[in-house]
């Protein structure tokens, strides 16, 4: 954790905050706090600051605090992305927040097990659990906005021509397509499929909707490490 994340329920006053539970161990185990000590802090959807630890005992942590630093910026890109398997889910949301993404869309693919759609690390409560880990660990305090959508056609068809509307459109995919293009200066939309791929069909709909399929190298990557190695060479 390098940014003590603070919600609204923490405030006991307008520059005093009240923590109990992950974050008070977190003090404890990992930060070997003490009193008097001075923390990073943010504001969830805020800004970002300084806490000065006030008390600490095992029921719970008081801290001043302040704040007069901007999150950083966000990538100026939309996400689409398979649907990935439900232990690498949880990694993916924390990569993605941590990664400065501010828009994630979870998608349908034929290669997308429907088993999948079933899992509750898909509800808001453990999405939003996620999210924090990463703002925590990249030192940034607004969520990234999910977006679930469980029909790849209506979407690709309907919606995603207009959101994809005035940016460089990419879709992550092997094979003999033009190498992913490096430091771009343009909001982008950029599609990763699951583990093994977009069918043709899929490849086919994304581009008619102004998506152009670009290529990693031969290499087959994990879900997860294709959105870091794709965010990393775009951005």
């Amino acid at each position: 954790m390098n940014l003590l994340l603070l919600e609204d329920a923490d405030f006991i006053a307008a520059d005093r905050v009240r923590l109990e539970g992950r974050r008070l161990k977190h003090l404890h185990e990992v930060h070997r706090a003490e009193e008097g000590d001075s923390l990073r802090v943010g504001r969830l959807g805020g800004q970002m600051g300084q806490g000065r630890l006030l008390s600490l005992d095992a029921a719970c942590a008081e801290l001043e605090v302040s704040f007069d630093q901007p999150p950083p910026a966000k990538l100026p890109l939309t996400l689409l992305l398979a649907l990935p398997r439900p232990k690498m889910l949880r990694r993916v949301f924390q990569t993605v927040a941590a990664m400065g993404v501010p828009r994630l869309v979870l998608l349908n693919s034929y290669r997308v097990e429907k088993s999948f759609w079933q899992t509750p690390f898909l509800e808001p409560a453990a999405i939003r659990e996620q999210l924090i880990l990463g703002l925590e660990q990249a030192r940034d305090t607004v969520l990234p906005e999910v977006v679930i959508e469980k029909r790849f056609k209506p979407f690709v068809e309907d919606r995603l021509p207009q959101l994809a509307a005035g940016t460089l459109g990419l879709v992550g995919h092997p094979g003999n397509h033009p190498p992913c293009p490096r430091a771009v200066n343009e909001p982008i939309t950029l599609a990763i499929g699951p583990e093994g791929g977009w069918i043709p069909y899929e490849v086919e709909k994304l581009h008619e909707a102004g998506l152009q399929p670009v290529q990693l190298g031969e290499r087959i990557l994990r879900v997860e490490t294709a959105v870091t190695a794709l965010l990393a060479r775009l951005f």
